[in-house]
């Protein structure tokens, strides 16, 4: 089985390498993609296809602002000591580079699980820490592991999806009603399913790692952290004792926690905004001081360019889907093929293809949600599993997926080559479980 997995890898990681261009010429490959496809299959015009991604271009700077945010504060909370002290302390139990791999990809997945931003950074955070204390691992698979854990994030306390159906008022309530959680993410046959994955997907990247052509991840290729000039207390301007004060530092912490405990006393539900101000919030508290999270903003700050650069792309791309239509055939492509069991397995598929061109989850919904709907409908299928089937499409896609892989490649300094062939392999196994599951599920 190692032969095999070991030879299927190092084909895909060969070819990937070879011929898998940077993430910015992926999005705009995509880019061109879907203009053409917009043309060709729906006969809209190349000058409304224009306006479409023209208008939609900046339609998610609020999003890129969040996730340019969720980097940052998530860079510097993984900076705080004592997440450097956990780390060693764990490390110290991992002997072998496949431990390493395993511990990696569970960390990912479960705070994928329990956050998908929180487990989107500390994954890689991680990873990039455990390189640098275990020796003969390979790092471009260990960073791909800690982003396989993203997958669960779907599933999870913070499913985009399944939140947004259970919640009064959601856009497609007046179609399908209210769906609880009990019968999506909390089902037994979702976690029964999550925790199958959980359990084997550390193991199967373990079973990934090469025997031969190991690239570690040397201690002087981690950009050395911008340094806080600490003079000694008693040399200190006023300025300098102010940037230092621990004082103001916990004022601002205190007044942080007191609006996140009013927040959610009062029904606040947990969103990307909650998380970064927690995140912010957390960072300033163990790093101690204003001076030393400026100092981690600073560093981290070159993390985010990829983000700020490609979320438009990302963004032209769902409006000229959605603008011409191209959303909508390809989701009834295959639900014309359905019936009340299959629908969830091709609703898996469809959105599984779709999620290249529309990745994030919210988006993603918007678009597919009201075809998936109305074929439920129709079909007299359960909206549960529609919903749940869409939910594992997106994050399955998500695996391969550049616009998600940005905050793992600008934190491990890798590129896009050096870890989609083991993120293809990692796909794949994922995609057969889904398949074979979702379609059981559909028949019971």
């Amino acid at each position: 089985m190692h032969a095999i997995l070991g030879g299927l890898t190092n084909f895909f990681t060969a070819l990937m390498r070879k011929y898998l261009p940077e993430s910015f010429v992926f999005a705009i490959g995509f880019t061109i993609l879907t203009f053409v496809l917009g043309v060709l299959l729906q006969g809209t015009s190349p000058l409304t296809l224009t306006q479409s991604w023209g208008k939609g271009f900046w339609s998610i700077l609020p999003f890129t602002a969040q996730m340019a945010t969720l980097l940052l504060t998530g860079y510097c909370l993984a900076k705080a000591p004592f997440i450097d002290k956990g780390v060693e302390y764990v490390a110290q139990f991992v002997k072998t580079p496949r431990m390493a791999v395993v511990i990696a990809t569970v960390i990912a997945g479960v705070g994928s699980y329990l956050n998908w931003g929180f487990g989107l950074i500390v994954g890689a955070m991680v990873a990039r820490k455990l390189a640098l204390s275990i020796k003969g691992v390979h790092y471009p698979l260990l960073m791909a592991s800690a982003f396989s854990g993203f997958c669960f994030y779907g599933v999870g306390f913070t499913g985009t999806i399944p939140i947004t159906i259970a919640t009064k008022g959601h856009f497609l309530e007046s179609q399908m009603g209210i769906v609880p959680l009990s019968e999506t993410i909390f089902s037994n046959f979702i976690l029964l399913m999550s925790l199958f994955l959980m359990v084997t997907l550390p193991f199967l990247n373990a079973m990934l790692h090469p025997k031969t052509g190991i690239i570690e991840l040397k201690p002087d290729s981690v950009p050395a952290a911008a340094a806080v000039i600490q003079t000694p207390a008693h040399e200190r301007t006023i300025a300098e004792k102010i940037n230092n004060s621990r004082i103001l530092n916990l004022i601002i912490v205190l007044l942080g926690f007191t609006y996140i405990g009013y927040y959610f006393n009062g029904g606040g539900k947990l969103d990307i905004n909650t998380v970064n101000m927690i995140m912010l919030i957390l960072g300033l508290l163990f790093l101690g001081s204003p001076a030393k999270y400026v100092s981690a903003i600073t560093e981290g700050s070159k993390a985010i360019g990829g983000i700020i650069l490609q979320y438009p792309f990302y963004a032209g791309i769902m409006a000229m889907m959605a603008g011409s239509g191209l959303v909508g055939t390809i989701a009834h492509w295959f639900v014309n093929i359905s019936d009340v069991h299959t629908l969830p397995l091709f609703g898996l598929l469809s959105s599984y293809v779709i999620n290249f061109f529309a990745p994030s989850a919210g988006g993603h919904w918007v678009i597919q949600g009201p075809f998936m709907v109305e074929a439920a409908k129709a079909l007299g299928a359960d909206m549960g599993k529609m919903a749940m089937a869409v939910g594992w499409g997106n994050a399955w896609n998500d695996m391969v997926q550049p616009f998600w892989l940005l905050p793992t490649l600008a934190i491990s300094g890798l590129k896009l080559s050096d870890v989609m062939g083991f993120c293809v392999v990692e796909m794949l196994y994922v995609g057969i479980v889904l398949c074979v599951s979702i379609l059981a599920w559909g028949y019971m």
